[in-house]
């Protein structure tokens, strides 16, 4: 890395539809069988990488948070199909229920996280993963205890963000892999500066290197679920004080590959109608997210063009389109 300053990138409040994306596809699975049953049958198409000592990264969300991935699904495709894992998350950058382990440890008693063991990792301290290809950083500072694992399951539940415009896997990961006090301070903090004051193009930008750092340390074992129900355009971090829900539910998403399976959660929500969609994408725009998929193109961390198998139909190839066709406002 020089010792110039690097400069961001541009357009991430541009959408590029398909048609003009160029590269090799992935292969995303869809359901629009938003369940327990649901949740087992598409994580049954990815399961192969994952072996040995087995992570699930999730948002175990704020006290009482109303929009994080039901309890009972997970539990679910724990016992099921995921015996001896363990969920894994980091304490957070900012005051509130999971800013402490301490405190971290009372919310997830009080949101239910007690099926299966969670581990806080960084707990016991941070460790440093290498960032090939960056420009920002050339290693992340994660939680300690991620290094104690064979396989991550990334399981997100695919919504907005108050900065990143959208949260995925991408994010999931590189800000939720990312210690409390140093890894997301290196992410989100200009020295010297106001705790926030990375935004727009720069910040997609830093969010996925860190993510990158945990893909490459797991590959090939690791895998992307997204689920793509109640997209408030706020982050599970807001809790109870997230902005109510608009966007329909859509369905669950799954692939090997981290961007094809942001990509094409992306798209997904473009393909809604305006009426249904256009609050989350002014969120995407206006914080200009799609920096998060342009540039893990960039760095070579996956393809923007997939076919989607739809496994509700015989995996028969579809179209985002022909997967929203459909999908009822919410709340109805």
């Amino acid at each position: 890395m020089s010792q110039q300053k690097p400069v961001p990138g541009t357009g991430g409040d541009h959408y590029v539809p398909y048609a003009q994306r160029t590269g090799a596809e992935s292969t995303v699975y869809f359901t629009r069988d938003l369940s327990a049953e649901g949740l087992r049958k598409i994580f049954a198409r990815v399961h192969e990488p994952i072996q040995g000592k087995i992570a699930i990264k999730l948002h175990t969300g704020e006290p009482h948070g109303p929009n994080i991935i039901p309890r009972p699904w997970v539990r679910s495709l724990v016992e099921n199909d995921l015996p001896g894992a363990t969920i894994v998350e980091t304490n957070a950058y900012y005051e509130g229920g999971r800013y402490t382990t301490e405190d971290h440890r009372e919310t997830l008693k009080v949101n239910g996280w007690d099926f299966c063991p969670v581990d806080i990792m960084d707990e016991q301290g941070t460790a440093m993963l290498p960032v090939k290809g960056g420009k920002w950083f050339t290693e992340m500072s994660v939680g300690k205890d991620l290094l104690n694992y064979d396989s991550l399951l990334v399981l997100t539940h695919f919504k907005g963000h108050a900065m990143g415009g959208f949260g995925g896997s991408g994010k999931n990961i590189g800000i939720g892999c990312a210690d409390g006090r140093i890894g997301k301070k290196m992410i989100h903090t200009v020295p010297g500066g106001d705790q926030w004051s990375i935004s727009q193009e720069e910040f997609m930008e830093r969010m996925m290197e860190s993510a990158k750092s945990v893909v490459d340390h797991f590959a090939p074992h690791i895998v992307f679920v997204n689920v793509l129900r109640n997209m408030s355009v706020s982050c599970d971090c807001e809790g109870v004080a997230a902005a109510p829900v608009v966007t329909p539910n859509i369905g669950i998403v799954a692939s090997l590959d981290i961007l094809a399976a942001d990509q094409a959660s992306v798209d997904l929500v473009y393909a809604l109608g305006e009426e249904d969609h256009k609050d989350l994408v002014e969120r995407i725009e206006s914080r200009h997210g799609l920096r998060q998929l342009s540039y893990m193109k960039e760095m070579g961390m996956g393809n923007d063009r997939y076919q989607l198998l739809d496994i509700d139909h015989g995996d028969q190839p579809i179209s985002a389109a022909q997967a929203v066709e459909g999908v009822v406002p919410f709340g109805k």
